[in-house]
């Protein structure tokens, strides 16, 4: 057996020599491989920043992130455009045995009109597009075993107008500069041109094959091998003569590994063209099998599953280098998509990088490629060739499932018939933002439209941009309602957010600021560094394919939870679980010197659930689980990724809150009331707080004689409360004082407790001022510039909206005060943000300059709210109204709305808040117990 191994290995080893030792296509990089590896070229500049003189840059790179030229957004009027040109010079050396090959330099994308000379010899004709890959026969103008110089001419601005409009009048920073590789490749001088693969879920294999002229005795054959190097079947040489020149190739595989996102499985096939017996050409090209289907008025189908895309819009960006990516960027854009358990990227408004493609491919992600033409498509004869271009470079991605023709309107028809012509695979064509070939792509759709429209319609419908995620609007905020809807819908095939994230870049003409162009840019579901927002685990809980049914965790539990796969390829047995049941810390932990938590884990069964089916998960959970506070349950894929972590509170707010309170000792001092004509001060211990008359309301707390500034409240969110009377009772180790409110009032009851102690414990309870509102709750006071951060017992550690409530975690969380704008890069980005609301509260230490003030509640669904975030310079409906005050306690909330639509036409959740109308019974009253310390934690 190990001979075997052996011989087996040597077999293999052998098989890839002979492929290395054939006549490869040979590769020579005249830039850096991406904007991590540049090789510096001389340049010249003739506008704007550090021009008219001659210096080097980086290439690949874009020359304004270099401080070269003008910055612009392709939103910007013509008069602010400086339309500068860069001049560029590079020494190469080619090999002496390159001589009798057919030599060609390759440009994979320069901004924006491109001449290239070669020995002082134009290589061709100027190349109009900036994204598009192309290349010229230089062949005949190279010196072998020589220096060659290189000179390339860019022009920001095309000459041709359709150009300018599709690509540079655009929602999106627009650049100069060589901001893809250069590179030499040289062929034999009887090669394969062009291969374009397509093979199928059933097995059905074929490849066209374009040599690039009329070779006599040739011969073309193929041979698939699997990721380990191993050949897969046996070698391809059924050939097809289409003509003198192309070669179609045709075989039937058996019981291939299909290519998806959830098991992106990955062949290689090994063309060789020999001549007269001999290889004198050899290509690899790595491919994927799978089937795409579009069938009208039923969905669309992927190996015969009818899916639904989970996608979301993708720049090509990074602050630092722009358009200039890397290899290891474009792995971790694609990682960070997967890891909102996306399915889909739609690249936007152009192709992207190799690299980005081929991540795609291996990681797993449907593509949507899209031609340039963001509101204006180019004119025919150079649209024509850069859909060439375009298919030429992309065909054989399996990824890659549609192609787009523009985008809102920058849609030139003409073209169309290009895309099936020159696409072997025949994909499926759409226009995104409209309704084309049976899909319906409109963008940013309300909720909910009228009877034959959208998902009430008969078309297929999967927008292409939708919940535009301007600041911290959209995105996660109203996809619950929508994912709802679309799940429910035979004829939904999802949709794809905008935007992945935010297009800030750095400014050299600007001491390096982050400049987003006001709020063009900042849409995005991560910052301008990939940092995460809010929306980012929201919509990592939304899509999840592993999907847990609410279960409250009650003595009486069982440790069973109801799971549905909402997977499309993959059975949940292929996934695995672990749970762990963690008692949490409190706020006296350090006081006490206790471990900060304790936990006890386990891992489960997974079940056997097929696709779209439910079933159970059981969790064999030791007998005292309910001594913990809370059960985490994660679900990791197949390959060893986390899809989500659950968290299900075990202890509820009123338990924690008890446990807290028998912290404090009852040392049965002396308490002290006195009644002046405005109100009431009780001392107890070293802690001295007054009470309103008027208002019933804390009025001043002080602590050995210094002031604790937290007072006013508990103020109404909104409605009145009023008075009609309030009193005090001493009842010797403790004050009671108990307001008496009008029938009409908002507030039904207010009392304060003040213990011998120094603790007061308040009750409340409340009214919505009318039937639909805003929120509710109560406020109190509290200076923000005392505040350095926060402590809490709760959901975190992001802030929530009504419409967007998943993606955070109980948990105990800790963070310093910043005053984030979310979106905006000044004055620092600093996420999770500080302010705002904050879920399922039950304890906080707020740490301030004078002393922490620790709050205890025995209530559920109790939201606290930290101060009120400030408001971006153009909001459109990113901003709710917060109510007055600083510090609040609530049981509603507003939500969010997206820069184009308020959030009431986003879904169920997006509308205000309703309780009930059975008038002002008190049995209807929200009730709210709060505990408050302000000693510091000397208990």
């Amino acid at each position: 057996m190990k001979a075997f191994l052996k011989i087996k290995i040597i077999c293999i080893y052998l098989l890839w020599v002979t492929f290395a030792n054939a006549q490869q296509t040979q590769k020579i990089f005249l830039s850096g491989t991406g904007s991590d590896h540049t090789v510096n070229w001389h340049f010249y500049c003739t506008a704007g920043q550090n021009s008219r003189k001659w210096t080097t840059i980086p290439v690949p790179s874009n020359w304004e992130l270099q401080g070269f030229g003008t910055y612009n957004y392709g939103l910007d009027k013509d008069s602010l455009r400086t339309n500068e040109e860069g001049f560029y010079k590079y020494h190469f050396q080619v090999p002496k045995d390159w001589k009798g090959k057919t030599v060609r330099i390759v440009f994979d994308g320069s901004m924006t009109d491109t001449k290239v000379k070669i020995n002082g010899k134009s290589a061709g004709a100027i190349h109009q597009g900036s994204f598009y890959r192309f290349k010229y026969d230089i062949s005949k103008l190279l010196k072998y075993g020589q220096s060659n110089l290189l000179e390339v001419t860019v022009a920001k601005n095309s000459a041709n107008k359709s150009v300018n409009a599709a690509e540079r009048k655009g929602d999106f920073w627009i650049f100069g500069g060589i901001y893809r590789p250069v590179y030499l490749e040289a062929l034999p001088a009887h090669h394969m041109e062009d291969i374009a693969v397509n093979a199928l879920a059933n097995g059905s294999f074929s490849a066209l094959i374009h040599l690039n002229e009329k070779v006599k005795n040739a011969k073309v054959s193929a041979q698939l091998y699997k990721n380990n190097g191993t050949p897969f079947e046996g070698a391809i040489e059924n050939v097809q003569q289409i003509s003198d020149s192309v070669v179609e190739l045709n075989a039937e595989f058996q019981n291939p590994k299909l290519w998806s996102p959830e098991f992106p499985n990955l062949y290689k096939v090994v063309f060789t063209l020999k001549e007269n017996g001999k290889t004198v050409h050899q290509v690899a090209k790595t491919f994927g099998f799978r089937t795409v289907e579009v069938r009208q008025r039923d969905g669309i189908y992927i190996n015969g599953v009818k899916i639904k895309f989970k996608g979301v819009g993708h720049h090509s960006f990074w602050p630092t280098t722009g358009r200039a990516m890397s290899k290891a960027q474009c792995i971790a854009d694609v990682e960070l998509i997967k890891g909102m358990n996306m399915n889909a990227v739609r690249m936007t408004h152009y192709p992207p990088d190799t690299y980005f493609l081929d991540a795609c491919d291996s990681l797993g992600l449907f593509v949507l490629d899209e031609l340039t033409g963001w509101h204006h498509a180019y004119d025919t004869q150079v649209g024509s060739k850069l859909v060439k271009e375009m298919i030429e470079k992309d065909q054989n991605h399996p990824s890659i499932v549609m192609w787009d023709n523009g985008n809102e309107g920058g849609f030139n028809f003409s073209l169309d018939h290009l895309f099936n012509e020159l696409d072997f695979q025949h994909r499926p064509l759409i226009h995104p933002w409209a309704i084309f070939g049976g899909m319906d792509t409109q963008h940013y759709i309300n909720y909910d439209y009228g009877n034959g429209t959208s998902l009430q319609g008969h078309n297929i419908v999967f927008p292409t941009e939708f919940l535009h995620g301007l600041y911290d609007g959209g995105a996660g905020a109203g996809l619950q309602d929508y994912w709802n809807e679309m799940l429910l819908k035979p004829l939904s095939a999802g949709g794809f957010i905008w935007v992945f994230a935010d297009e800030d870049v750095v400014r050299t003409d600007k001491k390096g600021k982050l400049d987003s162009d006001g709020d063009h840019a900042p849409d995005g579901i991560l910052g301008p560094y990939h940092e995460k927002e809010g929306s980012y685990n929201a919509i990592k809980e939304i899509w999840s394919p592993v999907y847990i049914e609410h279960r409250e965790i009650t003595p009486a539990f069982d440790g069973t939870f109801r799971l549905q796969n909402r997977y499309f390829f993959t059975n949940i047995n292929q996934c695995s679980f672990k749970w762990s049941l963690v008692k949490l810390k409190s706020p006296f932990t350090e006081n006490q010197n206790k471990d900060a938590r304790m936990d006890v884990s386990g891992t489960a069964v997974a079940p056997n659930i097929a696709v779209g089916e439910f079933g159970t998960l059981q969790l064999m959970l030791p007998k005292n689980f309910e001594q913990y506070d809370v059960l985490y349950l994660t679900a990791t894929d197949p390959h060893g990724k986390e899809i989500y972590t659950w968290s299900f509170p075990i202890s509820r707010p009123s338990k924690i809150t008890k446990e807290l309170i028998k912290q404090f000792k009852n040392n049965n001092a002396a308490i002290d009331l006195k009644e002046t004509d405005s109100g009431f001060m009780v001392t107890a211990k070293n802690m001295k707080y007054a009470f309103n008359k008027t208002t019933g309301f804390l009025k001043d707390v002080w602590k050995g004689g210094k002031e604790i500034p937290f007072n006013n409240g508990p103020v109404l969110c909104g409605g009145d409360a009023v008075l009609t009377d309030f009193k005090a009772q001493n009842f010797g180790d403790s004050i009671v004082l108990t307001a008496s409110f009008a029938k009409e009032s908002d507030m039904s009851k207010l009392s304060w407790t003040v213990y011998s102690n120094g603790l007061i414990k308040m009750n409340t309870s409340y009214f919505p001022h009318q039937y639909d509102f805003d929120y509710l709750g109560v406020s109190f006071s509290f200076p923000e510039n005392l505040v350095q951060g926060i402590e809490w017992m709760g959901n975190g550690p992001y802030r929530v909206w009504k419409n967007r409530m998943q993606g955070v975690t109980l948990n105990v969380w800790d963070k310093k005060y910043n005053n984030t704008i979310t979106g905006q890069p000044q004055p620092a980005i600093i996420y999770p943000e500080f302010k705002g609301y904050f879920s399922d509260f039950y304890w906080m230490k707020l740490k301030t300059a004078v002393g922490p003030i620790d709050v205890f509640c025995a209530d559920e669904d109790i939201f606290l709210r930290l101060f009120t975030p400030a408001k971006p310079a153009k909001a459109y409906n990113t901003a709710p109204a917060f109510p007055q005050g600083d510090i609040s306690f609530m049981h509603a909330i507003d939500p969010i709305g997206t820069k184009s639509q308020i959030a009431e036409n986003m879904g169920p959740s997006g509308r205000k808040n309703m309780y009930y109308d059975y008038g002002k019974s008190k049995d209807y009253a929200k009730d709210l117990t709060l505990y408050f310390d302000f000693s510091g934690n000397n208990l």
